[in-house]
Order: C-alpha cells, then structure tokens, then sequence
C-alpha cells in the first residue's frame, strides 16, 4: 500500500519512465517504499549513502541528471542528530531537481517552495498498477563509493538484476520457506540494494 501510494504522488509529480529519482535517506521503510515505488513506475532510482556530504550527493544529483530528490530532515546516528535538511539546501544548488519530498523525523516543519512533505503521499491511493518493463530497462544507478577517483555510475537492469539478485540471495544463503533474514548493510550500497530489498521479495 506504501509503495503504491508513493508510485501515485511521484507520478502525478512528474516523475515517468526513465526519469532519474535521487534517495538521500537513512536506513527505513521510506527507503525501500521509495525504491519500490521507483521501479512500480518504471523512474530509475538512484540511492545516495545517508552519511555522504552535500559535495558527494550534489555530484551524484548532476551526474544522474536526477529530476526528484527524497530525503529525509534528519535522523539519529550514535545517539546524535545528524540534519540532512541543511545538506539537502547546499547540494540541490545548480542542480535539474525540481521536488524534493521530505519524511520529516526530527522535527516538524511547514515545508515551502520545492520541498513537500511525506504526509502527502499519505492522501494518495493505494492502488497503482505497474509498468511493464524490458529485461534491459535500467532499474537504477548506484555510484562507487568515490575513494579513488570520481564516482562512476553504475546502471543495473531490470531482467539481469532481477536475476543475479533472486539467485545469490536463494543460494548464497541457503534460505528455506521458514526462514527470517536479517540485514545489516546500509540501503546505500549494492548490498543493502539485493539483501535487504530486492533479492528477499523476489524469493518470496
């Protein structure tokens, strides 16, 4: 229902086949709701480890060509208040994102211009019916991490993806039906993508 509701609000947003979508969020359920919803609609996500700063996503957002970013105000990390709102404000400077849809978890705000609120998806249906996509439709972009050199782009696939993720999640784990799996990999990296995300739904 979550994701649904988000693939309605990015939808009448703007956001269609192809168009780049930004995550710059910690690790939650608006994360997997986001990703989801992305590849519901057929947008590319692209998922920008939470900890990186302004500088770091701001490259990745004009690299992507990203139309829409998702963020969050802040969360807590060591028992702290990291505020991402601040490095959100920086990064999106020079940049094609038009929107930028905050889940607010510090604190409450009244959101204006281009920044709108989580709570708006929540008005949204619950119904969505999914785009049908080609093997070689990217699903989405993660960046290396940039220790050496620039940041590359990676373009995953729908059909290739789908399929290395379903497999080594089933095999490499040996997961049976009574099964619960946990992961601790931040959603930012290809591990959190296919062990946290895709390789477990897709396995049922």
């Amino acid at each position: 229902e979550r994701v649904c509701k988000l693939a309605n609000f990015l939808k009448k947003n703007g956001i269609k086949k192809g168009d780049v979508v930004s995550i710059y969020l910690p690790v939650s359920i608006e994360a997997i709701v986001s990703m989801l919803a992305c590849a519901r609609i057929g947008a590319v996500h692209s998922v920008v480890f939470s900890a990186f700063s302004a500088e770091s996503l701001k490259n990745r957002l004009i690299d992507g060509g990203a139309k829409m970013l998702i963020t969050s105000d802040g969360y807590y990390r060591r028992g702290k208040v990291e505020m991402l709102r601040d490095k959100v404000k920086e990064a999106i400077k020079g940049t094609k994102v038009k929107k930028i849809l905050v889940a607010q978890k510090i604190e409450k705000k009244k959101l204006l211009g281009r920044f709108l609120d989580w709570e708006r998806v929540e008005r949204e249906s619950a119904e969505f019916k999914p785009i049908e996509m080609d093997a070689e439709d990217p699903l989405f972009i993660l960046y290396t991490s940039g220790t050496i050199g620039k940041p590359k782009g990676i373009v995953h696939v729908n059909g290739g993806y789908a399929v290395q993720a379903a497999y080594t999640t089933k095999i490499v784990f040996n997961l049976i039906e009574r099964d619960v799996m946990w992961c601790t990999a931040d959603i930012g990296w290809i591990t959190g993508h296919t062990y946290a995300c895709y390789g477990l739904l897709l396995n049922g």
